[in-house]
């Protein structure tokens, strides 16, 4: 490298000696970059020449691009090139001046000279080209005698990168079997050199390791399959050495690898095998086996992997195609044997078949290697084992009509040991099953018979359960269910299967339809059931409005017979209908339809069907209807009011008057029984003066209260006053008065009266001395009355006696 460096130095010093004004880089060398140059052109030079102004300067030639090697290692600063005007006279009166990208720093310039010199050792790759500014000033004034002139500096590449394969190592896969050239995959290396330069950055690829089953494309680096058949079951993992050469393969270029590791996927090119000690299978299964367990498994083994080895297994049709089936277990490829019906040692002792093992998924390339399944014998030996006893039947039907007698025989079941010992068998029910012991059975014969009366509609059905045992092992027994039928009887008759709401049109025509029903029946079975419907006959005559048609199919319809109908004449028909069933004995029931008589449109759509709607005048609707009748409600209750609060005015008006004249009128609700009836009023005990305490007042004299007496309609009757004061004195102090004798009339019908005076106010006295004796001739009638005024007379009497005694 360093005697390369100095032969370049030494072309490019003897190629500077023959310039002397103009300015020039060093020749690329071996011709492998290219200078461009630029012709001197004509510019104003900032220079003042007294008052003419700017004067135009010729620049001589300028190169506007370096070169400087990269990876520089000699122990002097690097030459790079020189810079020079034509101004520049040799006597050190130009000064140089660089700036830019690196300068000061990378580059130096000598200021008198011009040559530029590389301070240290560049790398490509790190930065492939620098851009300065260059200036010729003068050394004295500073003032620039030419405009700054820019160039670039590049840095000429030299082979010091190898290729990398950045997205090594690789992984990669191709199916067994393939052919030669098949695609596996494709590498890719890098090169950091220049590729515009030179050979340094063009890659060569090559296998290392990994022939013969393996090549690659040196330009490409495709990987293609190089041999045939490459079986995955024989070898699956190969690992490939590629490497990458610059320089185009060269004796010299620099060179990376890396590795591809190749893995054969597997394809379905081998079927399933039963191993030579595998292609018979002996099985013991006991003849308890349950039905849908399973009693053996068989295995074939396949070679390939994941769904190529995925195995199907078939029972060739023969002796256990019927008894037996097979299955694959997913996890593990087994196939397991299941029963598919019940074994039995004394029927058959051994079934021999062949099972098929192929793959699910096969592979058209490589069926003509031969048939991809494989054949083994299975053989399987019935074990005897003690069982239970068997009923003849897996379940018992029986039928019982409702209120059969108890002790009634209503079935049997059987049951038989199939064992050697053929044991006896005893029969039971099972208590949970019949918790109200409504069956019996007889323990050898099993015949099921009642204990009670049944009642269909309180249970229609009975699940029972009867259990079978061995005399000889207890502990074997078996069940069967047993269902119990309760049969209807007729019970029930028939009817209406709901309350119909009938309605028919006032415009309906004659032999009309206007309802259909049906009927219900309690009694069982409702499936097939039959009803009949007709009118009664004393209504079939009567009746000249409607009629019943059965139509045969246990419904019946409601018929007009005539047309006309009006709510005004009659809103409201009654239709009786005979229903009657076809048990036996036969049931039958009558019931009665309502029909209600509605108008309706012109097509039959309903109207309304209420009464009041026949008073109301053409376009009053519902709504004004009862705003009307609120209005009446109203005034009836004012009315009402206004009644009441008189009849109450008056009443006060009247009480009032009456305690003027302290008196009060009391009605008394009880009847009387006449003169005879001397049981319901003790009249005596109202007039026992013993009873009445002293100083009691009457009950219509309010004491608190003292008023004087109202004056009298005439103030010039003074003898009236006095009377009607005299007989209130008389009153108020008689304490032995009865309390029901509390009206008092007080009336003067004044003096010159032919016909006297009617009143009870003067027979006062008259009355004391009174003979009422001849009550008791007027005969038994007037004996109660007669009996009450002897009986006051003797006390009377007695009372003046008495007086006169003392």
């Amino acid at each position: 490298m360093l005697t390369r460096n100095c032969l370049l130095l030494f072309l490019w010093i003897v190629v500077d000696a023959g310039s002397v004004s103009s300015l020039r880089p060093p020749s690329p060398p071996l011709g492998r970059s290219r200078t461009g140059r630029e012709h001197a052109r004509s510019l104003v030079a900032p220079i003042r020449n007294g008052a003419a102004g700017f004067q135009r300067v010729k620049r001589g030639w300028v190169w506007n691009q370096f070169f400087v090697l990269e990876e520089y290692m000699g122990s002097d600063p690097q030459y790079v090139g020189k810079l020079h005007t034509d101004l520049d006279k040799g006597d050190s009166a130009v000064k140089y001046t660089l700036s830019g990208e690196g300068a000061g720093s990378i580059f130096t310039i000598d200021q008198t000279t011009g040559d530029i010199h590389a301070l240290r050792s560049l790398d490509r790759e790190e930065k492939p080209y620098y851009t300065l500014r260059a200036q010729a000033v003068d050394i004295n004034t500073n003032r620039p005698l030419e405009p700054e002139s820019e160039f670039v500096i590049k840095v000429q590449d030299i082979n010091d990168n190898e290729p990398k394969f950045l997205e090594g190592p690789y992984m990669a896969s191709v199916p067994e079997m393939s052919p030669v050239g098949t695609y596996v995959t494709q590498v890719t290396a890098t090169d950091a050199d220049d590729p515009t330069y030179g050979n340094s950055a063009r890659v060569v690829y090559s296998i290392l390791h990994g022939q013969p089953y393996f090549s690659v494309d040196p330009k490409t680096g495709v990987i293609k399959t190089a041999l045939p058949n490459m079986d995955r079951e024989v070898k699956e993992q190969y690992q490939v050495l590629i490497q990458a050469k610059d320089m185009g393969g060269q004796l010299g270029g620099l060179a990376g690898t890396t590795t591809v590791n190749i893995t054969l996927s597997d394809v379905n090119d081998n079927p399933p095998r039963f191993s030579k000690s595998e292609c018979f299978f002996h099985l013991r299964v006991p003849e308890s086996s349950a039905v849908g367990s399973a009693v053996g498994r068989i295995k074939a083994h396949d070679l390939d992997i994941g769904r190529n080895a995925e195995v199907e297994y078939t029972i060739v049709p023969g002796d256990g195609g019927a008894m037996f089936d097979i299955t694959t277990n997913e996890h593990n490829q087994e196939g397991i044997i299941i029963l598919k019906r019940p074994l039995d040692y004394e029927t058959k002792k051994a079934y021999t078949f062949k099972v098929d093992a192929s793959n699910a998924h096969l592979d058209p390339r490589f069926q003509n290697f031969g048939a991809f399944k494989d054949t083994a014998t299975v053989k399987i030996n019935v074990l005897d084992v003690d069982e239970p006893p068997v009923f003849n039947k897996p379940a018992y039907v029986m039928d019982v009509y409702e209120d059969t007698p108890a002790g009634t025989i209503i079935g049997a079941v059987t049951a038989q040991d199939l064992d050697a010992s053929s044991s006896p068998v005893r029969y039971s029910i099972d208590w949970k099953s019949d918790m109200d012991s409504f069956f019996d059975i007889d323990p050898v014969e099993g015949t099921i018979s009642t204990n009670e009366l049944l009642d269909r509609e309180s249970i229609a059905q009975h699940n029972i359960s009867v259990v079978a045992t061995k005399l000889n092992s207890p502990v074997l027994t078996s069940r069967v269910a047993v269902t119990v039928h309760v049969l209807d009887i007729n019970e029930f008759p028939p009817e209406l299967a709901s309350p119909y709401e009938t309605f028919v049109c006032e415009n309906a025509k004659m032999g009309q339809v206007i309802q259909t029903f049906s009927a219900k029946d309690q009694d069982l079975p409702m499936s097939g059931q039959q009803f009949s419907f007709k009118s009664p006959r004393e209504d079939v005559k009567v009746n000249k409005n409607f009629t019943i048609r059965d139509f045969g199919n246990n419904t019946a319809g409601i018929v007009t017979k005539r047309g006309g109908f009006r709510r005004r004449l009659q809103e409201i028909y009654f239709l009786p209908v005979v229903i009657e069933d076809n048990g036996y004995p036969p049931k039958s029931s009558t019931g009665t339809l309502t029909i209600r008589v509605c108008g309706c449109e012109s097509d039959g759509s309903l109207l309304t069907c209420s009464a009041e709607a026949i008073f109301l005048p053409v376009g009053l609707s519902t709504g004004a209807l009862v705003a009307i009748l609120l209005c009446i409600i109203i005034l009836l209750v004012i009315v009402v009011l206004y009644v009441g609060l008189r009849r109450q005015k008056k009443k006060e008006t009247l009480m009032s008057s009456k305690e003027d004249i302290r008196d009060n009128v009391i009605h008394y609700d009880d009847e009387g029984g006449g003169e005879e009836d001397t049981h319901a009023f003790d009249m005596g005990t109202l007039r026992n003066p013993k009873v009445v305490k002293e100083n009691l007042y009457r009950r219509d004299v309010k004491p608190e209260m003292k008023r004087d007496p109202r004056p009298l309609a005439s103030q010039d009757s003074a003898d009236i006053r006095d009377f009607i004061n005299q007989r209130l004195k008389e009153h108020d102090v008689d304490n032995s008065a009865p309390p029901y004798d509390s009206l008092a009339t007080y009336a003067y019908e004044g003096d010159g009266s032919v016909a006297e005076s009617l009143s009870s106010i003067g027979s006062l006295a008259v009355d004391l001395e009174e003979d009422y004796d001849y009550l008791k001739d007027w005969g038994p009638r007037f004996k109660t009355l007669a009996g009450i005024f002897g009986e006051q007379s003797e006390t009377q009497s007695d009372s003046t006696t008495t007086e006169n005694a003392h």
